[in-house]
């Protein structure tokens, strides 16, 4: 637990460093929520219900970003659990690339909320992505807590709709299989791939996951 929380001061401290030499950032709060038929998190439905995902984050005039994102089930599963996440990342722009540590706390109301332990609740990803005009990558390792032997995911995205109000983007990600996909091996698996099509405050999204062969249509608004 000491290790991990002095590795996220380290990496705010870094990126406060990497971020003075960036033009100055918009200096403020920004709050908001979306309303998902189902929370699909990288071919994986989390949840098995609707589902709000309240945001709240403060950026500093070097482009330093501390932000909180969760997300709460509206209905319970058939365990009878309610899904609950709390995630909270710092993250910094370098030059042309994203830089971000991000603390993912499954069940944040289960046992303690700083435990980082092997079998605890939270999951600790370093991760850097990348845009330029209508293209998108990004890649992100799992570091430490409950980190599933240093799963990697990477998505590429293209946007190659914008018309009339309407964008559209496709989707591709690779993940570790034995996290991601089938839980059958530790291999580098294609677990996501989609279309995602935006209009205003609304998003659909056709999404599926050729390595367990599932499929999922998302509805999502934004507010």
């Amino acid at each position: 637990m000491k290790k991990t929380a002095k590795l996220i001061a380290l990496a705010a401290v870094l990126f406060a460093g990497f971020g003075s030499s960036n033009a100055m950032a918009d200096e403020g709060f920004k709050l908001g929520a979306d309303v998902v038929s189902s929370y699909v998190w990288r071919g994986s439905d989390l949840g098995d219900s609707a589902a709000i995902q309240p945001n709240l984050s403060y950026t500093f005039k070097n482009g330093l970003s501390v932000g909180l994102w969760g997300s709460y089930a509206i209905s319970e599963n058939n365990a009878g659990d309610r899904y609950k996440e709390v995630d909270l990342t710092i993250s910094m722009p370098v030059g042309p690339v994203t830089l971000a540590v991000t603390d993912y706390n499954a069940n944040p109301e289960a046992g303690n909320t700083f435990d980082f332990g092997d079998d605890g609740n939270n999951t600790v990803e370093v991760s850097a992505s990348y845009t330029h005009e209508n293209i998108g990558l990004m890649a992100g390792v799992f570091v430490a807590g409950n980190d599933y032997d240093n799963a990697v995911y990477c998505e590429a995205s293209y946007k190659f709709y914008d018309k009339n109000g309407y964008t559209a983007k496709a989707v591709a990600g690779l993940g570790s299989e034995d996290y991601y996909g089938d839980l059958e091996g530790e291999k580098i698996a294609l677990v996501n791939t989609g279309i995602a099509v935006s209009k205003d405050r609304y998003t659909a999204s056709a999404i599926y996951n050729p390595d367990t062969e599932k499929s999922y249509l998302v509805f999502m608004a934004s507010f």
